[in-house]
């Protein structure tokens, strides 16, 4: 017969090997090789923004820039009236993913004499053709900061696009000095990767340049159900969305530009499939923006001089990128100059969207004379402006 204090000890014995026999499989007991613990399956509905950072890529990152060849700091180039300098030209497949400028010169009007143009696969017309100012959302020849989810200009004169534009053969991007002076120093970035190859269902990047100055004034009974007399930012043809725009205006006419709605047509609808309530309501503002500037992600004013009155300045942009607009045949997209289009008002807007090859033709690139941005005398009851001199 054990002492007490042994029989305690036994016990305490079997309740610890009765613990591991309940925590340990038979074979680990009994020291024999057990299989591994089963590993979780990793859970398929993990949002892929969760490892986005983290994913392996498996492109070449690729630049090209006005550096300096020479090796020191010269890292610019001039551009003489009449000329055009290559930003891009490179073979293979790609995609576009920065553009950054930065440009001295003694041309007051260079933003608008300056112009950007792209080439996708070797094709016959540019997909983008607008001058530089308008690109970037600078639509009246002036510098302003503001910051966008797919624009912006920073301190002092640095301009950026961060547009994704593939390319599955071929790309070429140039600038064009429309004006008479001499541009000093163009100091530009193209940041793109190289890629085995592009998948099948990307569309093109476009960005086109359209004006009117001044819009054609209606006198009607303020009704417009059609659309017929609308402000055009964008009409194309083939599959593709459309992203968004930048527009600036110019007032000829005191009280507020902006009461003329948005209506976009797709894939032929005679009436707009899409209606909207009111120029600041398309840029998601509201009650004439209190005159006030602002620079969202998706939409902004930031430019505002003067409103309401002859001469009051705006700049605006809209990015559908939270739904792109899709169309599968063709589209339309249209914004009134006053209610049913009764004032006549300076429209200057640049329309950005993706679609499948052949592009519809462009129009025709206004002068540089006719871009600058003036002052009409246009009459009517809103008051009538002198002519810019």
């Amino acid at each position: 017969m054990l002492p007490m204090d042994g029989k305690q000890s036994l016990r305490g014995r079997r309740r610890l090997l009765g613990a591991l026999a309940a925590s340990l499989p038979v074979a680990a007991l009994l020291g024999a090789d057990a299989p591994a613990p089963a590993q979780p399956e990793p859970d398929a509905s993990l949002s892929g923004e969760l490892f986005a950072q983290a994913r392996l890529r498996n492109y070449k990152n690729l630049r090209s820039s006005s550096w300096d060849r020479t090796g020191g700091n010269a890292d610019w180039v001039s551009v003489s009236p009449g000329a055009s300098a290559t930003l891009l030209d490179v073979t293979g497949a790609g995609v576009v993913t920065h553009i950054w400028f930065t440009i001295n010169s003694p041309d007051a009007m260079h933003l608008k004499n300056l112009v950007l143009r792209a080439w996708w696969d070797r094709e016959p017309s540019p997909s983008v053709e607008v001058p530089i100012g308008d690109f970037f959302g600078l639509g009246l020849g002036e510098y302003f900061v503001y910051q966008s989810a797919l624009l912006a200009v920073a301190p002092i004169k640095a301009l950026n696009a961060y547009f994704q534009m593939p390319f599955s053969t071929a790309a070429r991007i140039t600038l064009t000095n429309d004006g008479m002076e001499r541009v000093r120093n163009l100091y530009f970035a193209i940041d793109y990767a190289s890629l085995p190859g592009l998948p099948a269902d990307l569309g093109r990047f476009h960005a086109q340049y359209r004006q009117a100055a001044p819009c054609r004034a209606i006198v009607s009974n303020g009704d417009n159900l059609s659309g017929h007399d609308n402000y055009v930012f964008l009409e194309a043809a083939g599959q593709g969305h459309f992203v968004g725009v930048t527009q600036a205006v110019v007032q000829n006419e005191d009280g507020w530009f902006g009461e003329g709605d948005d209506m976009i047509f797709i894939d032929g609808d005679a009436l707009p499939t899409i209606n909207g309530t009111g120029t600041e309501d398309y840029y998601n503002g509201a009650w004439d923006f209190g005159g006030q500037a602002f620079a969202n992600l998706h939409q902004g004013a930031p430019y505002i001089v003067d409103p309401e009155r002859i001469g009051g300045r705006y700049c605006l942009y809209r990015w559908h990128i939270e739904s792109p607009i899709a169309f599968e045949k063709s589209i339309k997209v249209t914004i009134e100059h006053g209610t049913a289009n009764d004032r006549a008002d300076n429209f200057y807007s640049t329309a950005y969207w993706y679609q499948t090859e052949p592009h519809a033709p462009f129009p025709a690139l206004p002068a540089p004379a006719e871009r600058v941005p003036r002052v009409f005398a246009v009459g009517g009851d809103k008051g009538a402006a002198e002519p810019a001199s």
